[in-house]
C-alpha cells in the first residue's frame, strides 16, 4: 500500500521588525517598530549617565551586541550582550595600548563586526588613533600591531596630540566581503588607508582628495575623512564624506572623484554622515552642515536638510519635507545616520539636540520618531 503524501503546512512568516540602536552622551536607547515602520516604541536607557559612542549588533548571529562606552568609574571599555541587550557584561580586556607606548585610549569610537567567515572577530577604532581586534566576540581585545606599531603611524596621524577638535579618531573600519584580509580604515586626522594583509601592513589611499586646511592641499596623508562607506553589494565602490567635500572611489582606481562639487553652493559639501542605499550602488544620502568658521557646527542657515543622489553624486536633491523649516540649528554626527534594508529603504538620523528622525520612503517625507534624548552620537539600524 502506498502511503499518501501529506502536504507540508507552510511555515508562518515572522513579522519583520526594525530596531534602531541609539548611542548618546548619557546612555543607550532603542527604538523598535514592526515592518510597517509607522509606530515606534522607545526603550531604555542602558548605561544611564555614561557616554556611549557606538553600539552594533553582530549580523552573523543576530544576538551579540557590543557597546563602546566611556564610564565614570571604569573609564573607556566595551560592554557585550549575547541576548540582544537584555543582559550585559564588561569586556575582560578592553582595547588598550601596550604598556610603555606612551599612549592611552581615551575611548573606543568605532565598532565593526569581522568577515562572515570569521565568527567572533570584531574590530575597534579608538581615540587617539588605534586599531584593535577581538577573536572571541568582544570579550578580549588586542592591538593590531601592523597599524599601532607601524613605523609611519605617528607621521600618518600628525603626531599623537594632533587631531580633530573633539579628539583624533580611527573610524570607518571596512572589511571587503570577498576577502577578510582586505581592510580599509578612516582616520581623523590621517586619511583613508588600505591593507591587503589582514592589517599586517597599510598604505595611504587619498589621491584626489583635497586638504584645504594644510599648507600642501593634496598631501599623501594628513586628511580628515569624516565617514567612509563601502557598498555592501558592490565592494569596489567606496564613498566618503570629508572635511573638504564628498568623494567617490571606483576600484581598482586609486583616484577619488570629487562628487561634492555638484552640491548647491549655498549649502556646500561639508558634513559628517554618509549613508548608502543597500540595494542601489548609485544612491546615497548626506547631511550637510555649515562649514564656515562657526563652531560647534550648525545646520546651514538653521534649515536642516538631507541631500540625496541617485546617480553616484552627479546631481543632488534636497529632501526636507517634514523637517523644521527654520530656527533648527542641530547637526548630525558621522555615525548618527543609517538605513534599513527594507525594499523601500528607511533612513534614520539622530541629532545633537537629542531627536531621532526617520523616513519610510527613502527621504521623501521625514517625521520625528523620538525627542528629548541626550546628544546623539550614533544610530544603527538592526
Amino acid at each position: 500500500m502506498v502511503t499518501p503524501k501529506i502536504a507540508a503546512t507552510p511555515a508562518r512568516r515572522r513579522s519583520a521588525t526594525t530596531t534602531l540602536l541609539i548611542a548618546t552622551r548619557k546612555g543607550l536607547w532603542t527604538l523598535q517598530s514592526d515592518e510597517s515602520r509607522r509606530a515606534w516604541k522607545l526603550n531604555g536607557p542602558h548605561f544611564l549617565g555614561n557616554v556611549v559612542h557606538h553600539a552594533v549588533l553582530d549580523p552573523r548571529d543576530g544576538r551579540t551586541l557590543l557597546a563602546a562606552a566611556r564610564t565614570g568609574h571604569l573609564g573607556p571599555t566595551i560592554f557585550r550582550s549575547s541576548d540582544r541587550g537584555r543582559t550585559w557584561k564588561e569586556a575582560s580586556q578592553p582595547p588598550a595600548f601596550k604598556a610603555g607606548s606612551g599612549r592611552t585610549v581615551d575611548h573606543t569610537f568605532w565598532l565593526a563586526p569581522g568577515h562572515a567567515s570569521e565568527p567572533g572577530v570584531w574590530y575597534g577604532g579608538t581615540s587617539p588613533q588605534g586599531l584593535f581586534r577581538s577573536i572571541d566576540g568582544g570579550v578580549s581585545w588586542h592591538g593590531v600591531d601592523g597599524f599601532n606599531e607601524h613605523a609611519q603611524r605617528k607621521a600618518w596621524c600628525g603626531g599623537d596630540q594632533d587631531g580633530t577638535p573633539d579628539g583624533p579618531k580611527l573610524h570607518s573600519i571596512l572589511i571587503d566581503p570577498r576577502d577578510p584580509a582586505h581592510l580599509y580604515i578612516g582616520m581623523s586626522s590621517g586619511g583613508v588607508f588600505e591593507s591587503t594583509a589582514a592589517g599586517a601592513d597599510w598604505r595611504p589611499l587619498n589621491r584626489g582628495v583635497r586638504a584645504d586646511f594644510l599648507p600642501q592641499p593634496d598631501p599623501e596623508y594628513g586628511h580628515d575623512p569624516h565617514c567612509v562607506r563601502m557598498h555592501p553589494q558592490s565592494p569596489d565602490r567606496l564613498y566618503q564624506q570629508n572635511h573638504c567635500g564628498i568623494y567617490r572611489l571606483d576600484r581598482p582606481s586609486e583616484n577619488w572623484m570629487d562628487i561634492g562639487a555638484t552640491m548647491p553652493k549655498s549649502v556646500g559639501s561639508i558634513g559628517f554622515p554618509l549613508v548608502l542605499h543597500p540595494h542601489d550602488v548609485d544612491t546615497l544620502w548626506v547631511f550637510p552642515m555649515d562649514g564656515s568658521s562657526v563652531w560647534p557646527r550648525v545646520s546651514p542657515g538653521g534649515r536642516p536638510a538631507v541631500y540625496r543622489s541617485v546617480n553616484g553624486g552627479r546631481t543632488w536633491q534636497r529632501q526636507a519635507t517634514g523637517l523644521p523649516a527654520s530656527q533648527a540649528w542641530w547637526t548630525v554626527k558621522r555615525q548618527a545616520m543609517t538605513a534599513d534594508r527594507a525594499p523601500t529603504v528607511g533612513v534614520y538620523f539622530g541629532t545633537t539636540s537629542g531627536e531621532v528622525w526617520g523616513t519610510r520612503d527613502e527621504g521623501r517625507r521625514w517625521r520625528a520618531l523620538a525627542r528629548h534624548l541626550p546628544h546623539i552620537y550614533a544610530v544603527e539600524a538592526v
